[in-house]
């Protein structure tokens, strides 16, 4: 289980206020945290509304690369702003998030191949987000054929069924599992799969609860990575339990330590 850091983003305020302040000392404490909790890949996020984009996602990526050797991932809408994000990374990233709409298939995987990077692939289009996970399916097929004409193989692809909130839509917890059987049946090898865990819980109360028991839900039905917070204990304490009983990792008596 790939564990990709959630908590760099400039939605938190603490995190906005260190951009803002070009705060390098709180960054980069930050990312060291993420990583020492367990986190293989980081998400950085400039936030909404930020007006230079391009410059702070720059300064962003450089400012982690100095503190920490952790792949980064550079999850941004903005196209200028993921270029520059990836031209500034010192190895290769992971692009978050492509989507089956034309024009950011045109401009991503190009970017993608350019730079040797992977990229996360939400089922996505221009009409939204589908209903049912026959149509998720669809829109991940699209985006890993694209994908192959460029030279991009489903191995360096992470498609995203896209969770939605379970206090909106709890229709949709099903339809995400289904989808997630499915996108592993798309090519071999199978593209990777990823979410954003914390999206299930938003606006709910007992999040942690919702997000743990989500998150083995997910692991049974074949998700490889998620997008969470690493230093939630019982979260990290759940996938390692999910990964011996899946028989992904070994067993050992202290396997929470392992």
């Amino acid at each position: 289980m790939i564990i990709i850091s959630e908590r760099i983003n400039g939605l938190f305020r603490s995190v906005m206020k260190a951009i803002d302040n070009r705060d390098e000392s709180f960054i980069q404490d930050l990312a060291r945290n993420q990583v020492e909790a367990g986190a293989q890949i980081l998400d950085i996020n400039t936030g909404p509304g930020v007006e230079d984009a391009p410059e702070v996602m720059t300064w962003l990526v450089k400012t982690i690369q100095d503190a920490v050797d952790a792949k980064l991932s550079i999850d941004t809408p903005k196209l200028d702003a993921m270029e520059a994000g990836v031209k500034a990374a010192s190895s290769s990233v992971l692009i978050n998030s492509a989507t089956a709409e034309t024009k950011k298939m045109e401009t991503l995987f190009p970017m993608a191949v350019e730079h040797d990077s992977d990229v996360i692939c939400l089922t996505l289009d221009e009409k939204g987000i589908p209903n049912d996970a026959t149509s998720r399916c669809e829109l991940a097929m699209i985006m890993v054929a694209k994908a192959m004409e460029y030279g991009i193989g489903p191995e360096k692809l992470y498609l995203d069924p896209l969770i939605l909130p379970v206090g909106a839509a709890q229709d949709q917890g099903p339809k995400v599992l289904e989808a997630l059987g499915m996108f592993k049946a798309i090519s071999d090898p199978p593209p990777k799969t990823v979410v954003g865990l914390s999206n299930v819980s938003n606006n709910t109360k007992e999040r942690p609860l919702l997000n743990r028991t989500y998150l083995i839900m997910l692991m049974a039905s074949g998700l490889d990575s998620a997008i969470m917070d690493p230093n939630d204990t019982e979260l990290v304490a759940a996938i390692k339990a999910s990964e011996v009983l899946l028989n992904q990792k070994l067993y050992a008596d202290d396997f929470l330590r392992a």
